[in-house]
């Protein structure tokens, strides 16, 4: 990384989007490895940089109930070709170890963007707002396209590519939080609005989300994303959204309501009716219940729907 010299023998590989090796600067094609199948074996392998997979494991995943006698001896075969290709003159010490039945990737010889992805996500774990929010932005750059986007036909690249999501999510919605500690409430909503946009049930990436639009004075944007937030919980839960969100969105509506006098009195009757039928004090605002009866209240509510029902 940086202006460090690399290591003797290590090699960079991209797995977001197309897959690629590079080593001393040379690209490598899947040909100069043997083929798709070695391409695969590494790909496996590079998504377990660090710990041994073993053959059974390699030849479970990629040959399946179409493994034979001879399957063994066609992966050692295929492991052969890719350390010709990558570490060439250097079978033992290169990248590419022999380890427990199985195989290994040397981390510190594999420079790998989905460990780099990794590593600025737990790196921004103990940053400043602003410096977790740079890192996490590179972090969701490296990741802007999809993992082994070569590899859209089989099983173990979509399960991969699933967890790998999941990762991103997170990443966004850390991103957004690290945005609004760092006063950046636009970066906020755009990271939070593209964590919905991939896990609708995400509740932190709504809250964040809705106090975002809550921080820049936009009631009306943070009320229509508390409605879809409430309209897919109720549809994909059967619930309400939590206690946060329930909050934010009284601070909406609240927010909404100090620039329209007509719904602000609405909004205090409304309050008042509800507190009055729990018992509880009205809790709008400074002195809002002074003058309110339930009657008084009742026909602001109506008129309120009447003007409503005529404009509709």
């Amino acid at each position: 990384m940086g202006n460090t010299p690399a290591p003797q023998g290590q090699i960079s590989v991209r797995l977001f989007g197309t897959f690629e090796v590079r080593r001393n600067g040379v690209t490598l094609s899947a040909a100069d490895m043997g083929g798709c199948k070695p391409r695969h074996i590494l790909e496996i392998l590079l998504l377990n940089l660090g710990s041994p997979v073993s053959k059974n494991r390699i030849i479970e995943t990629l040959w399946g109930p179409a493994a034979g006698h001879g399957t063994v001896a066609t992966l050692e075969s295929y492991i052969s070709g890719i350390r010709r290709a990558i570490q060439p003159g250097n079978t033992k010490n290169g990248p590419l170890r022999t380890a427990n039945g199985g195989y290994v990737l040397d981390p510190a010889l594999v420079e790998l963007d989905l460990a780099r992805f990794r590593h600025l996500v737990d790196e921004a774990e103990l940053a400043s707002p602003p410096d977790a929010y740079t890192m996490l932005t590179q972090a969701l750059e490296l990741s802007a396209d999809p993992l082994l986007g070569s590899e859209l036909a089989f099983d173990w690249a979509d399960e991969a590519r699933a967890g790998q999501e999941a990762e991103k999510v997170a990443a966004q919605v850390k991103a957004a939080e690290a945005a609004a500690s760092a006063g950046r409430p636009m970066d906020s909503i755009q990271w939070a609005q593209r964590a919905v946009e991939s896990d609708a049930l995400n509740e932190r990436a709504w809250t964040l989300l809705i106090t975002g639009y809550e921080q820049l004075g936009l009631p009306a944007e943070g009320l229509s994303a508390y409605a879809r937030c409430r309209a897919v919980f109720d549809r994909e839960l059967g619930c309400a959204p939590g206690p946060a969100l329930q909050a934010a969105h009284m601070r909406l509506l609240r927010q909404r309501a100090e620039v329209n006098s007509d719904l602000s009195e609405v909004m205090a009757a409304l309050v008042y009716l509800g507190d009055s039928l729990d018992g509880q004090r009205n809790s709008w605002g400074p002195a809002t219940d002074e003058g309110f009866t339930r009657e008084n209240a009742g026909r602001i509510v109506t008129s309120f729907l009447r003007r409503a029902r005529v404009a509709v």
